[in-house]
């Protein structure tokens, strides 16, 4: 059994960038999906980032390759895409691929607004509106909370006034936990996005309770920690016990970790390979780990 992220699906899958989306077939079941919270929507627990993976600039192979992940990531049942104008050209990559193949009624647009300027806000969000095609965005986030107290205050405005549909704050790598933690419990936020994983467990002590408590739907970035925690974890053989949980990768063990936490909604990897991005998928398909489980994949892994 290979266990490393760079397991190929077959030939066609492999010759990903000139194989046409629409022969990548969709997994045997849908992924397992999640409420959010303030609404009862349910959306698919695994979604798609574009951190770094889809800053690709104006290389048509690269762009051509990340259109087809997003394509093999509808196909295979997923719905939200986050971005941010912090990553690069991903935005324009983004617009690339929903013009290149119909945009599935299905998306969930996830964006964030960044800018140290709060009166800068409101155009910055309606660039990356126009840079991804799209008449707006489900979920708009003040990415990083940067200028979180000017920048909420116009996205819970335009979610009066129906021009987005939630509203959120982001962190990563564990920083600001503790003004994150004083933002959840002051503002009507609908969504937190945070960092969180078998090794990366902070958000367990309060933020994820709090998430619970205050029915706020959590997006869990950085699963893999850019990388480094499969390749890692690569070339060393899975327990034996992963088949009671139905994977065959590092990959699918790690996210069957985080979105077996019933605080967390929705995990995002990012990936630019279509067979990465429907290994990710698969991973919200089966059985979750129970509380026993899950102590016992922390020490595993924390062992190696």
């Amino acid at each position: 059994m290979h266990t490393t992220r760079r397991t190929f699906l077959g030939a066609a899958l492999a010759a990903g960038i000139a194989v046409p989306p629409r022969i990548v077939h969709a997994q045997d079941r849908p992924p397992a999906t999640r409420r959010i919270p303030s609404t009862g929507e349910a959306i698919p627990a695994v979604g798609l980032g574009t951190w770094i993976t889809f800053n690709v600039g104006d290389d048509p192979l690269l762009r051509d390759e990340c259109a087809n992940v997003m394509a093999a990531f509808f196909d295979g049942g997923g719905r939200m895409i986050d971005c941010s104008p912090m990553y690069g050209s991903s935005q324009p990559t983004i617009g690339y691929g929903l013009k290149k193949f119909p945009r599935p009624e299905a998306l969930f647009a996830a964006e964030k607004v960044w800018t140290s300027s709060g009166s800068d806000g409101p155009l910055q969000i309606e660039r990356s509106r126009r840079l991804w095609g799209v008449p707006g965005f489900d979920l708009l986030q003040v990415h990083n909370l940067l200028a979180w107290e000017k920048h909420l205050r116009t996205l819970f405005d335009m979610k009066a006034a129906a021009k987005v549909r939630y509203v959120g704050i982001t962190t990563s790598e564990g920083r600001r936990h503790d003004l994150m933690e004083r933002v959840m419990r002051t503002e009507p936020l609908d969504f937190v996005q945070l960092t969180y994983n078998v090794l990366d467990r902070e958000a367990e002590q309060r933020l994820l309770p709090l998430a619970m408590d205050r029915r706020i739907a959590v997006i869990v970035n950085r699963p893999f920690q850019q990388g480094a925690l499969t390749r890692r974890l690569a070339g060393r053989r899975l327990p034996e016990w992963a088949g009671e949980l139905g994977v065959s990768t590092w990959a699918q063990l790690i996210l069957k970790f985080i979105l077996s936490h019933p605080g967390v909604t929705v995990a995002i990897p990012a990936t630019t390979r279509v067979e990465h991005v429907r290994e990710n998928l698969a991973a919200a398909v089966g059985p979750l780990p129970d509380t026993a489980m899950r102590r016992r994949m922390v020490a595993y892994v924390q062992d190696l």
